[in-house]
């Protein structure tokens, strides 16, 4: 088993207390109390059993609830949205991908406006406005205006991902991090689940325009809940915020091998995920299968396996180490891709099982090890994760559908394997890199007659 203890590995290192805390690295301006408040006691951080700690669990669950419902809404829908509009699954699939795009390109603006405006700030603002998005886009004439509102409706979301990752460093106690992100992710994988099998079965008796509306009046209601439950910062210093040093923080992350391979891993996971459960209606709703819209949509129920394997990952990674872990999700989603290709419904069915277990295992190992990772400027470690990662999720969708467009389902299955083998690679680098740092530790140690 690859050892768990080295810089190398992807993320698997000692957290220092202290430097889970958020650096204000955008800062151009001191504040003349700053020392005397260095010198106050802290708080302490969130942890189970703590005050505040179930609030904060709950509130966080329901804003990625809310986010994935919205961010994907149309995904299930594309059979139906292709009929009614009369274009190909490659056009339609731009309503799922225009939304993460919009999402890449504003989460890092976005995130460094919470460095400023605060972490609980901004996700309110940003689900709030999304959730008004949510009930206009029902009414887009045309796909374009529908691709258009879904882009809008994305970047608006690009407020959510970042700041919960940045929020999650900052008030939770280390030893309770890896959990409580995982939690976060089932909450994505939950409002993914119920946002597709609820527009399926709406989608069914009154279309799908009516099925969007839906899923808009349930994100008003998470958006509410979130706002309420929230706990205040408590660890959270507002800075100015700098382009400048945006930038040199940015470029700071961009040079951190570990990082970068991070962003890489995550891109390539949602590359498959995206591809796939952009395609699969088509392919249910076509011979051998033929399933109706609300059968489509119950498929998503599957989305619950995402939610005890992210919220699983923890003991998952102090098992096997986080690279172990990433080695164990590529695993299986490349052997759900596989089992998918048979011309059955409880192959499929059990292939999109391992597929999504795989996928959310590895995600949730990736994107802690990024909070655990960054020593200042998590906001902007983590939005750069998520920039690259909904990236992965835009390509996946359109080269899914164009591979689905050109060869069936072998296309897509083909796209997904490679971007598979492709984070097989980055782990298996980074597996030789800690051996090869650690023969070098030990023979440092023996030449300075250090025992080791």
């Amino acid at each position: 088993m690859p050892p768990a203890d080295t810089r190398a590995s992807a993320g698997n290192h000692p957290v220092d207390a202290s430097a889970v805390m958020s650096t204000n690295v955008m800062s151009t301006n001191s504040d003349p109390s700053a020392s005397d408040a260095a010198n106050a006691p802290m708080p302490e951080r969130m942890r189970p059993g703590r005050p505040g700690y179930s609030r904060m669990r709950l509130a966080l669950f329901t804003a990625g609830l809310a986010t994935f419902a919205l961010l994907y809404s149309t995904q299930a829908l594309l059979p139906a949205i292709s009929d009614d509009l009369r274009v190909q699954a490659d056009q339609a699939s731009w309503s799922v991908s225009a939304s993460t795009f919009g999402l890449a390109l504003a989460v890092i603006p976005l995130s460094a406006l919470s460095e400023r405006f605060g972490r609980r700030a901004m996700m309110t603002v940003s689900l709030t406005v999304a959730v008004a998005l949510a009930l206009l886009v029902p009414f887009a004439p045309d796909l374009g205006w529908l691709i258009a509102l879904r882009a809008v409706q994305g970047a608006a979301l690009a407020g959510i991902p970042a700041s919960a990752m940045a929020y999650l460093s900052e008030e939770v106690h280390p030893k309770a991090l890896v959990g409580t992100i995982g939690l976060f992710v089932a909450g994505n994988s939950v409002g993914g689940m119920s946002g597709r099998i609820l527009t399926g079965w709406v989608a069914d008796a009154w279309g799908w325009r009516v099925a969007l509306a839906a899923v808009g009046v349930m994100a008003v209601v998470c958006a509410v809940a979130f706002r309420m439950l929230l706990p205040r910062p408590r660890h959270f210093t507002p800075a100015e915020v700098s382009p400048r040093a945006l930038a040199r923080t940015l470029a700071g992350h961009l040079s951190d091998p570990l990082l970068c391979r991070l962003y890489a891993i995550g891109a390539l996971f949602m590359t498959v995920f995206g591809g796939v459960y952009t395609v699969i209606g088509y392919r249910l709703v076509a011979q051998p299968f033929g399933l109706s819209q609300s059968l489509i949509g119950s498929i998503f129920l599957i989305y619950l396996v995402g939610t005890f394997s992210s919220a699983a990952t923890g003991k998952l990674v102090g098992r096997l180490g986080r690279r172990g872990a990433l080695y164990a999700a590529v695993s299986t989603t490349a052997a759900g891709l596989l089992l998918s290709l048979l011309n059955s419904i409880p192959a499929v069915l059990a292939g999109l099982v391992l597929i999504t277990a795989g996928f959310f295992a590895g995600h949730a190992a990736a994107s802690s090890a990024v909070s655990r990772t960054a020593k200042t400027g998590r906001a902007q470690a983590a939005a750069l994760y998520q920039a690259s990662y909904y990236i992965g999720s835009s390509v996946g969708g359109a080269l899914g559908a164009l591979a689905f467009h050109a060869a069936g389902w072998g296309g897509t299955v083909a796209m997904g394997l490679v971007a598979v083998v492709g984070a097989a690679g980055i782990t298996l680098y980074a597996t030789r890199q800690a051996r090869a740092e650690r023969r070098a530790e030990v023979a440092r140690r023996e030449l300075c007659g250090v025992p080791s």
